[in-house]
């Protein structure tokens, strides 16, 4: 554009620009300034940049709490501690935020620099965790318009930085400066507060909590020679409005984010509870899963390494870096036989984290990866890969600059994928005829996936069953004799009278199979507190539907439905949902059979075999 174009620009009315009613009213006057008076732009207009920074795209606020921890432990802290502090006021609940370490902290000018966006002592530097000097201000503003950070590297002398959004966006200066670093010999009292005084989450602080020193007078020294805290004030975007809720989240996630690092004996507190690695391979016999109650086999099994595949930095580039890849397979056969509630609370292994990305010892991403050959899916959920990838080959695994997941090229996926499919084929395959075989067995065994989910989840129904409480020691004699006696009726081939008794003992759920083509499709009983459920294998809804569902379920895996996501080995739960279904059915039964005599009980008999019946008939049975 010519001198002259500019000039008719500027001479215009307002009109040149359309800014919202909440635009900073310093950037505002900047812009008028620019376009009226031709005075030099910035290459930034700060007071617009540090808003837009706001919503910079964190995916929630773990995400962005890890950012401060990341710089910690890239500057060595050993120590590293996280707080949402919760408060009420006037009705309305107050979080404050602050990631404290006991890092190498910072001098004043390196302070000073470190608060400045794109200031960065490491910048491009691939050798660690940090690249850009923008994560910790973009992260700390995404969640607070105010970020306080705290630096220092003598014991009592603390140097400090502010931003805050609002006086930056009132600023009429085209060019915004950062101060010179404050000399602190104490820490406000908000901050020593939430630094010496229990959390309201979690709980029972004197069990839960092990606080970072319970005494003000302590402060100055608990906090050592040197150190850094970035303080986020009265949080105005939190993906959660109660601390509760925050902490679950970042307990969970960071315990597997940062796993290696507290392998290694980083300690990372979340609101004064020390957090417990999290290993989604299942590998790491330090993780919480091997501290499960009853959990015999404590790993998974290291199928295979590929120690290095070279991976070239950019597609068709002669540079290549090396990518370390490491196939694992979980015990199925050994936890498959524990509680439901173990396996899905316990051990996580329904969560979704079949591929782990790593990067510098930090994972960017864990979850499916149809590329792979590990989409989501009920085999892939006993398997694991890990990728550990260096950071010169951030461009081509799609890192972006606030490390939130990975997006690898396809040539990357493809290089890999030629190196594992088969072992990951092979390995899901084993998997899929364990599992098969599984529900085979379950079929009839004493104690099916079905029977376990129903007690498991028996507590949780909204009206409990009337089940004998016995008080006294005959009581509970003539109880076990009633069982044992049941027992006997219900015994299945090959079971001692022993293995009967503690079968049925063992469980409220009873499901037994009967061949009778005069018998209904399914038969109810309700006898010392135990729901019998008969299964009659001649009736046609158990040869035409039944019966192929099971069958289709144990079908072995095939390459063409494997590669399209789609397993027979799926149809497992199909079967232990019909499995409850009927279950669920006999529960309601029961229920209603206990409280209304042998009239009601009569009038179910004969409600089962009239539907029985009138199926058979619809399903063109004999």
């Amino acid at each position: 554009m010519l001198e002259d174009d500019v000039n008719i620009v500027a001479r215009s009315d307002d009109a040149a620009h359309d800014w919202g009613a909440d635009a900073p009213k310093g950037g505002r006057t900047v812009l008028q300034r620019i376009l009226k008076e031709g005075t030099k732009v910035p290459l930034f207009l700060g007071q617009t940049l540090v808003n837009s920074l706001r919503d910079v795209g964190y995916n929630d606020t773990v995400s962005a709490v890890c950012e401060h921890v990341d710089n910690s432990l890239q500057w060595d802290a050993t120590e590293v501690r996280v707080y949402f502090a919760e408060e009420k006021q006037r009705g309305a609940t107050r979080v404050d935020v602050l990631v404290l370490d006991n890092g190498r902290g910072m001098a004043p000018h390196v302070l000073q620099v470190a608060t400045s966006f794109g200031g960065s002592m490491v910048y491009e530097n691939r050798k660690s965790i940090g690249r850009y000097g923008v994560g910790m201000k973009a992260a700390a503003l995404s969640m607070s318009p105010m970020m306080e950070l705290y630096s220092w590297q003598e014991p009592g002398a603390f140097y400090r930085m502010v931003l805050d959004v609002q006086e930056i966006s009132n600023s009429r200066s085209n060019l915004i400066e950062l101060p010179e670093p404050q000399f602190m010999n104490t820490l406000p009292s908000n901050i020593a507060r939430i630094l010496t005084r229990p959390m309201n989450y979690p709980k029972n602080p004197s069990d839960t909590q092990a606080l970072f020193t319970s005494a003000e007078d302590d402060l100055l020294e608990r906090l050592g020679p040197s150190g850094t805290m970035v303080f986020m004030p009265n949080c105005d975007r939190l993906t959660y409005k109660n601390a509760k809720t925050l902490v679950d989240h970042a307990v969970k996630d960071m315990a597997r984010v940062y796993r290696r690092y507290i392998e290694k004996g980083v300690k990372l507190y979340v609101n004064n509870r020390r957090v417990e690695a999290s290993d989604p391979t299942y590998w790491m016999t330090t993780a919480r899963h091997a501290k499960v109650e009853g959990l015999k086999e404590k790993r998974s099994r290291l199928i295979r390494p590929w120690p290095r595949i070279e991976i070239p930095i950019a597609e068709g580039s002669e540079t290549k870096a090396p990518v370390s890849v490491r196939l694992y397979r979980l015990p199925i056969e050994e936890w498959s036989e524990l509680p439901e509630g173990v396996i899905k609370s316990g051990l996580q292994i329904y969560d979704d984290y079949q591929v782990s990305f790593m990067r510098a010892d930090r994972e960017v991403y864990a979850g499916p990866n149809s590329k792979l050959k590990m989409p989501a899916h009920g085999d892939t959920k006993w398997m694991r890969l890990q990728v550990d990838f260096p950071a010169e080959l951030d461009e081509a695994f799609g890192v972006a600059m606030n490390k939130q997941g990975v997006r690898p090229k396809g040539y990357v996926l493809d290089i890999i994928r030629k190196e594992i499919e088969d072992e990951v084929r092979a390995t899901r395959k084993s998997i899929a005829e364990s599992r098969a075989a599984k529900v085979k067995e379950d079929a009839d065994s004493p104690a099916s996936q079905a029977e376990k989910r129903a007690n498991a989840t028996d507590g949780l129904q909204g009206k409990q069953l009337p089940t004998p409480a016995p008080e006294t020691a005959e009581e509970r004699q003539m109880l076990d004799e009633n069982l044992r006696g049941l027992a006997v009726t219900l015994k299945r081939d090959g079971e001692t009278d022993e293995q009967a008794f503690e079968r049925i003992r063992g469980s409220t759920y009873v499901t037994i199979f009967r061949h009778d083509p005069y018998w209904p499709f399914y038969h109810v009983e309700y006898k010392f507190g135990r729901v019998i459920l008969t299964i009659n294998t001649a009736h046609p809804f158990y040869t035409r539907f039944y019966q192929p569902l099971v069958d289709f379920a144990t079908a072995p895996a095939t390459d063409g439905a494997e590669d399209t996501g789609e397993q027979p080995g799926d149809a497992t739960d199909l079967v232990v949902s019909l499995q409850l279904m009927l279950l669920s059915l006999a529960r309601t039964q029961s229920q209603m059979m206990a409280s209304g005599g042998e009239d009601r009980r009569m009038l179910f008999d004969t409600f089962g075999r009239e539907w029985s019946n009138n199926m058979k008939v619809q399903l063109g049975g004999e």
